[in-house]
């Protein structure tokens, strides 16, 4: 039999628009409602098995703290069946349950007494608590001259040592300093291979997937998908970059529009070859060259030299994040190196539809094998972690590599100072010392 279920369990809040209607409620006949139901959570279902570590991951207000005090049996819930099985501790929010005024030493007596110890019982537990918390000459003061870690230090001492079945952690770790963290995980674990339940809900997707067995994913009180922490975490963190990417590309779009279409003062036009090209086409490419550092047109590339590739592109729509760059493929095809507007810092203004753009990569070549370059040139839409390409070309320009001055082992040659050292007496200078190129 499981240990926690939880059968098509919803909750609602009233939310009132002013302290009045509170009162209106309860004067007028029952049917008339002044208020509106915020729905926390909505036909939410899933079970936790006997020594399965179970975690929530989601959004703020997603509905993962509230079912962690329905577990708990602080909140009832509106509709539905939750079943708990055993002893549950519970480190919620944090300094939860403990009184400000009272010593550490009392609240860890009150605390436990809550959860059915006698005061014989704490008395054999509580060094054990004092030595975890490691609040020192603190633990006879009151609680309000605690600093936050230290609350939790002390909670999740008491949480640990009155022999749960079930443990719900809600985020309270995450103020903690990387030491007692550490020391938390590793305690959890060590409950885990003890049978002991534990429901943890986090933000940190390493937490997740290092104690895990299984996670659920809320979404504005729903779940969108309960499995192995990889899978959830992997879906949840995508979604997670889609939403901030469609933000920025919304935060741009309302920026004010130019009074007409904004010309770059020097375009390129030209794509001298043309392998493969694909984009939703809102934004095109029209040209491409590459420049030595005198502003000359160059149709080979020098070992060591300092090139300009020039990308000229024109916007056909409206592109809110617009990112400009390439891609160096080498003789066999592969991709050599590349970069962007984006991977470099440099954020480009919202293109409208006619408006143009001239981006300058500056590079310094290290010496390379003598073979063919090409360069694909792109422009897109979004961000390094979610974009839309509006256009890109594959091998839209190809330079031949001049022969080094010496050989070239495999790509390129790594620039590289020897140095040869022989053994000698402490009197002695070093005088055997190269430095080669």
């Amino acid at each position: 039999m499981p240990q926690i279920v939880f059968d098509q369990v919803s909750k609602s809040y009233p939310i009132y628009e002013s302290p009045g209607d509170r009162l209106k409620e309860l004067l007028t006949p029952r049917g008339f409602k002044f208020h509106k139901d915020f729905w926390a959570l909505r036909d939410v279902s899933f079970e936790v098995q006997h020594g399965e570590t179970f975690c929530l991951v989601g959004e703020n207000g997603s509905g993962k703290s509230t079912s962690l005090q329905i577990i708990a049996g602080i909140l009832q819930p509106t509709s539905g069946k939750v079943e708990v099985q055993g002893r549950v501790s519970a480190l919620l929010e944090l300094g939860a349950g403990f009184n400000p005024e009272f010593t550490g030493r009392d609240n860890v007596y009150l605390n436990a007494s809550i959860l059915g110890f006698s005061t014989r019982e704490i008395d054999r537990r509580f060094r054990q608590i004092e030595e975890f918390a490691e609040i020192g000459g603190f633990i006879d003061q009151p609680v309000k001259t605690y600093s936050s870690g230290m609350v939790v230090r002390l909670a999740f001492a008491v949480a640990i040592h009155v022999d749960p079945e079930v443990l719900l952690v809600d985020e309270a770790l995450a103020v903690g300093d990387i030491y007692f963290r550490q020391r938390c995980l590793r305690k959890v674990h060590e409950m885990r291979s003890r049978g002991v339940t534990i429901v943890f809900v986090s933000h940190a997707a390493g937490d997740v997937k290092a104690i895990g067995d299984r996670a659920m994913w809320l979404d504005q009180g729903q779940v969108v998908d309960i499995g192995p922490p990889d899978r959830i975490i992997a879906r949840y963190l995508a979604a997670m970059v889609e939403k901030d990417s469609r933000y920025l590309t919304h935060k741009h779009a309302v920026r004010a529009a130019p009074a007409g279409p904004v010309e770059a003062p020097e375009v390129i036009e030209g794509v001298p070859n043309v392998d493969h090209r694909y984009g939703d086409g809102r934004a095109q490419v029209i040209g491409i060259a590459v420049y030595n550092e005198h502003g000359q047109r160059i149709e080979t590339l020098e070992p060591e030299a300092k090139i300009i590739v020039r990308i000229s592109v024109r916007a056909l729509g409206d592109v809110a994040l617009p990112i400009v760059g390439f891609m160096m493929r080498n003789h066999l095809g592969i991709d050599f190196a590349g970069t962007n507007t984006a991977r470099e810092g440099h954020e480009l203004p919202p293109l409208r539809a006619g408006d143009t753009l001239t981006v300058d990569f500056h590079l310094e070549l290290p010496e390379l094998y003598p073979a063919s370059f090409s360069f694909s040139p792109a422009i897109a839409d979004g961000t390094l972690l979610g974009y839309t390409m509006c256009d890109w070309i594959d091998n839209a320009v190809a330079l031949q590599m001049s022969p080094p001055d010496g050989p070239v082992y495999g790509y390129l040659h790594l620039p590289c100072r020897v140095a040869v050292n022989a053994r000698l007496s402490p009197q002695e200078e070093p005088v055997a010392e190269q430095s080669l190129g």
